[in-house]
């Protein structure tokens, strides 16, 4: 399988092959559901927390006397159906995490490769640097590639301060290492932007 492949003007200079091994392979929807889900609840930090009624001030006296005065009884103010009162059944600090093993979420993000790529939804650059940070350079390259108003993952093959700086600002553009790829991210995107050296790099960590 082949990918467009382009410089760093923009120009089409052929094609990139993509290699089998992650790109041409069957996919498996169920373990796309279960990494999409475990990258998800590994967002949330859980430390939602309301206060009960043994944790609300007041409580001791009771507010009114049992009887004669036409309403509800109530032996505490701190009761969850009296104002100020606890809060009955509210959310309280927990662990949203969940794992999946390493070989299915290494299928997983293999199937989310393979499913771009049948979408044509894969191209290559062959080198991708800048001298200093500057956004204007990579909207100028998103242009060039007709990528402006897509949402677009780049994967490069390393961490690269001004890279990163240059694409932050941007918001329909993600960048992300070889080595941190995950499903979440490339079924997010409409296009999945890599550079050469990411390729190669993301091969060395996934084809085994």
């Amino acid at each position: 399988m082949n990918a467009k492949l382009y410089g760093n003007d923009g120009s089409e200079k052929g094609t990139a092959a993509l290699p089998d091994e992650l790109f041409g392979q069957p996919v498996h929807e169920h373990l796309l559901y279960l990494s999409v889900k475990r990258h998800l609840n590994n967002q949330r930090q859980g430390n939602a927390k309301v206060k009960n009624r043994g944790e609300v001030s007041g409580g001791g006296k009771k507010p009114f006397k049992q009887k004669g005065t036409g309403r509800a009884r109530q032996g505490s103010n701190t009761s969850p159906l009296m104002p100020g009162g606890g809060r009955a059944f509210g959310p309280r600090p927990r662990d949203y995490r969940s794992d999946l093993p390493k070989k299915q979420r290494r299928v997983a993000l293999i199937s989310a490769l393979s499913q771009k790529a049948s979408e044509n939804a894969v191209r290559v650059v062959d080198t991708l640097s800048f001298p200093e940070p500057k956004t204007r350079l990579m909207a100028e390259v998103l242009r060039k590639l007709g990528l402006e108003d897509k949402r677009t993952l780049l994967v490069i093959d390393r961490a690269d301060e001004n890279l990163a700086r240059s694409c932050r600002n941007l918001p329909q553009l993600r960048s992300v290492p070889a080595h941190m790829l995950n499903a979440y991210e490339l079924l997010r995107a409409e296009c999945v932007l890599m550079t050469a050296d990411g390729l190669k790099r993301m091969q060395e960590v996934l084809v085994k």
